[in-house]
């Protein structure tokens, strides 16, 4: 479709609502809004209400070259329509819009007028100076190099970037989703009234406020990273426990301090902890009577070999204690092997508060006994799961961790709705076994 001189971009005729076509009449009398007439109607001498056939006029056309005498002003808009509308280097395209130009007419005037212009190229380099100053301090802006992410509408990407779509910059459901529903019914018209005219503003300015928030929201969320959640937790992890705590604290008020200074206040917080822990260190050589690194490294590994004793003479006197007991035995054993393996424990010791563990499971005659393996089998039994919920858990854990390549702790729980500690057991479990790999 040609898009020069098209008749529905001008407003309707005041005196015969007919689409206006160039040259038309613009009263410099009237207004606002603008008052416009076809020649037929100016030639009529068509009055209405304060407009007199007496008024001053202006012709409105734009058949005149700006940049080059064989294009008109009109077609150097359309140009630039053609071009944000097709994209840059898609000329054919571009010539098809015009209609009244050549794919190579339209490529050589636009590079000529509009990207090698030494006035337009001054001007951009200043502009662009002035944006270069402006953000010399602040986050480095993030530029795409390769095709945007296109995720699919509530697969677990899109779930995991809250709904955003990267390829047009939005989100599925924005924040006040419905809020353009309050103006779809509303029409400005010459013959409002008063009232009626300030009410239908105040809805237009009820929804602009919207539209600023939502702005506001989106802003928030780009500038600090938050789009890609688990990305953001990643970082997050990076700290201690007690930089995390903070971070967890101050979370809250980074929209107030901006992302650079939100996180160098963590930074520096971190270095903070970094110093105080290396002078608790240096602290405690001092009080052991230690004046050179050599001596601390002999202190650090005789510390760590004390600790190991003191953890395997605690574990003994475990066993010792419930040497009557053969299932805290089995326990201690299990325990010990995983310790040994470099696996966290996946089975608790019995404690001494005289609370009895609940027995074994009997799996004789459960539906699905016969799909389990010994170890399986075993795992079931001791944390009570039934081998079909036991099969189900698995088959989820399974799928989701092929499609992520790994799997958390935290991702199995979200997925099994059951008590965390067995979540726990059957999440060690199958990373001890190889069927599924941590992230």
């Amino acid at each position: 479709m040609c898009c020069i001189d098209d008749p529905s971009d001008k407003p309707p005729c005041r005196g015969c609502s007919s689409y206006l076509m160039e040259p038309y009449i613009k009263c410099a009398e009237c207004g606002p809004p603008p008052f416009f007439l076809c020649l037929q109607c100016f030639t009529r001498g068509f009055e209405y209400k304060k407009h007199q056939s007496d008024h001053t006029y202006e012709i409105m056309t734009s058949d005149f070259p700006v940049l080059d005498p064989s294009w008109t002003a009109q077609e150097e808009m359309a140009l630039l329509e053609a071009v944000m509308d097709c994209g840059f280097g898609n000329w054919q395209d571009v010539a098809n819009q015009m209609c009244t130009k050549t794919k190579e007419e339209c490529e050589k005037h636009y590079m000529k007028h509009f990207i090698n212009n030494p006035l337009f190229a001054s001007t951009l380099l200043n502009l662009k100076q002035a944006e270069e100053a402006k953000t010399a301090d602040t986050a480095i802006p993030f530029l795409s190099t390769d095709d945007p992410p296109r995720p699919t509408f509530d697969s677990l990407l899109s779930r995991d970037m809250a709904g955003y779509m990267p390829a047009r910059a939005d989100f599925i459901e924005e924040f006040d989703n419905y809020a353009e529903w309050d103006l779809r019914d509303i029409d400005f018209v010459e013959d409002d009234s008063d009232i009626l005219h300030a009410l239908k503003m105040a809805v237009v300015d009820i929804y602009h406020s919207r539209l600023k928030e939502r702005q506001r929201r989106k802003k928030i969320i780009r500038d600090h990273g938050l789009i890609n959640l688990r990305k953001f937790q990643l970082m997050e992890r990076r700290y201690p426990k007690e930089v995390q705590d903070l971070y967890e604290t101050m979370r809250r008020f980074a929209r107030i301090v901006g992302p650079v200074e939100h996180d160098k206040f963590i930074e520096s917080h971190a270095l903070e902890f970094e110093l105080r822990r290396e002078i608790k260190r240096l602290q405690e050589y001092r009080t052991a009577g230690i004046t050179n690194f050599c001596s601390a490294r002999t202190y650090d590994h005789l510390k760590k070999t004390r600790e190991e004793e003191r953890l395997k003479r605690t574990m003994l006197s475990e066993v010792l204690q419930y040497i009557q007991d053969s299932s805290a035995c089995q326990q201690w054993l299990r325990r010990q092997a995983d310790i040994d393996s470099g696996l966290s424990p996946s089975i608790p010791m019995a404690s001494n508060s005289g609370r009895r563990s609940a027995p074994p499971l009997n799996l004789t005659g459960l539906p699905g006994t016969e799909k389990l393996n010994e170890k399986e089998k075993e795992l079931c039994q001791m944390v009570r799961l039934v081998p079909g919920a036991y099969l189900e858990y698995k088959s989820a854990l399974l799928n989701e961790c092929n499609k992520q390549g790994g799997l958390r702790l935290a991702q199995a729980r979200a997925l099994i709705k059951i008590d965390v500690n067995k979540t726990r057991k059957i999440y060690d479990f199958l990373i001890r076994e190889g069927y599924i790999t941590k992230a």
